[in-house]
């Protein structure tokens, strides 16, 4: 039952060339440094990515956007990312946007096993193109389909040997939901610690959907857009 992995390093080891992997995380908030950091050691290539966006400029998932390692991304937030933009415009790189409560819903369905489900976002734009579209009571709606990974990278505040997660505040955002997601979720966690100290009833994300867990061993902790207030 000890998942415990020396490493990013090993913990990334068998993603392959092409993989589709989801990336916890929203902007840099939440976002797994040490696994991302790995796997542009690892120079695997031709990544398909879900994430809610793809970092900034050589930060979070910009360094693999810099390593030109992803060939196509689903988010729902460009974000601050020049060289994202400039890939898509050069169509060196292939970008879907989904309405952001659509995309973590789909997200959700993947993990709970339900293949597809019918929304009010986005009817009558071009986000409906393509798809079915059915009336619910008076209302129209189209029929959105789950997303599901090969791999899920998540960061946790907390975790145990075993691959209990619990994360803190907003860093909770998309982790809890890729956790499930995923053929292959692998945690890193800021704090690993034994079986039996996280109490139960504060598990976020229960062991049996972790793989594999590492304790991160290094984090920049960014701030994307730093607001201050004005001196009165």
């Amino acid at each position: 039952m000890n998942k415990v992995v020396a490493g990013a390093d090993e913990a990334i080891q068998d993603i392959f060339d092409g993989a589709t992997i989801m990336v916890g995380g929203f902007g840099l908030c939440g976002i797994p440094e040490n696994l991302i950091r790995a796997l542009v050691r690892k120079g695997v290539k031709n990544l398909n990515t879900i994430s809610n966006n793809v970092g900034v400029d050589g930060l979070g998932m910009g360094l693999l956007l810099d390593a030109g390692q992803i060939k196509s991304h689903i988010g729902s937030y460009v974000g601050e990312n020049r060289l994202l933009e400039q890939m898509v415009l050069e169509k060196r790189l292939n970008l879907q946007l989904i309405p952001q409560g659509t995309f973590s819903e789909r997200i959700r369905a993947g993990g709970a096993g339900i293949p597809a489900f019918f929304t009010p976002a986005g009817v009558g734009t071009v986000v409906a193109d393509g798809k079915e579209v059915r009336e619910f009571d008076g209302r129209t709606y189209i029929m959105e389909r789950w997303l599901k990974a090969d791999f899920a990278l998540v960061r946790a505040w907390k975790g145990d040997k075993w691959g209990n997660l619990v994360y803190r505040k907003t860093a909770r955002n998309f982790n809890p939901l890729m956790a499930t997601a995923a053929k292959v979720t692998i945690a890193e966690v800021e704090n690993l610690v034994e079986v039996g100290e996280i109490p139960p009833d504060s598990i976020h994300t229960p062991s049996i959907y972790v793989k594999r867990i590492i304790k991160g061993e290094h984090y920049d902790r960014k701030i994307e857009r730093r607001t201050v207030r004005k001196a009165s």
